[in-house]
């Protein structure tokens, strides 16, 4: 083995390197390497009710949020959310009523709410024959996983730390602590597997920002439309966070960000008075 030919050094004193000077794409994105002292144990392992970081080692702690959902997948987890009444299926409404309790307006969580239950209805099916109600059966989840994205959830639905250290470790330039526009669409490129066209789709949907275009919403902030990830956090900087993405993988944000909605619209409230205007009705109808 030539040592002039390592990039990197060693690996908590294990001598295999992670990038190699004649192979650029190695050097160009490197994984994540745990280092001596990392609160996150053995990130290889897959945990099946955390979503785990460098930064969170414990999962989402707030609201023992992790403690409460600890008979749940991660990716179960991730759609509780949009579970209205707790009974594992998610109807059309509920996954409206979400989408409306999280901010966004009656045009935006119309077209949401076709999107999710239509693309995931039928992998999660019990049975051979379509749901005509396009219900999306929680407990089946796990099924509805595809190919050409990071990997982070694996195939029975539980959360793989190393997946989503890599995604920041090899794509975040600049080491912002997370992702902008151009390193999504590096991420997408780079993670499309050959033949897998349902898979890039899929993970264009999740992951790659469009340009923005305001709807009608009820409250003083219109939500721009965006694809997935990237709509669902829309950061003021453009900067997707990295423990930021990490609650959308175990669904604890979407919780966060209803709650920061209702308080909005409550202090919006206030601010209008008892005789709203014409033009805070309309908002409010829409």
């Amino acid at each position: 083995m030539n040592d002039h030919r390592f990039v990197d050094g060693m690996a908590l004193k294990r001598s295999y390197p992670t990038a190699i000077k004649e192979q650029p794409i190695t050097v160009k994105h490197k994984p994540y390497k745990p280092k001596p002292g990392d609160a996150l144990a053995d990130p290889g392992t897959a945990r099946a009710a955390l979503a785990v970081s460098t930064e969170s080692p414990n999962g989402t702690t707030e609201e023992d949020y992790a403690a409460k959902n600890q008979h749940l997948t991660v990716v179960q987890q991730h759609v509780t959310y949009w579970d209205r009444d707790n009974d594992s299926i998610i109807w059309p409404q509920d996954t409206y009523i979400g989408c409306r309790d999280y901010g966004w307006g009656i045009i935006l969580s119309l077209i949401a709410t076709a999107f999710i239950n239509f693309g995931l209805s039928y992998p999660t099916v019990p049975g051979i024959l379509p749901d005509p109600f396009f219900r999306i059966y929680v407990d089946r989840l796990h099924k509805a996983k595809h190919g050409s994205d990071s990997m982070t959830y694996d195939n029975q639905g539980r959360f793989r730390p190393q997946q989503f250290e890599d995604i920041f470790a090899k794509y975040d330039r600049g080491g912002k602590g997370g992702l902008d526009a151009g390193d999504v669409w590096i991420f997408w490129k780079e993670q499309r597997m050959v033949f897998d066209f349902f898979g890039w789709t899929a993970c264009a949907l999740e992951s790659m920002p469009l340009p923005s275009i305001n709807l009608y919403a009820d409250s003083p902030f219109l939500p721009p439309i965006g694809i997935a990830t990237y709509l669902l956090l829309w950061p003021a900087d453009g900067i997707m966070k990295k423990e930021e993405v990490r609650g959308i993988y175990d669904g604890s944000i979407f919780y966060k960000r209803a709650e920061e909605t209702k308080r909005r619209r409550a202090a919006s409230s206030r601010q209008s008075g008892t005789s709203p205007g014409l033009v805070a009705q309309a908002k409010k109808l829409l």
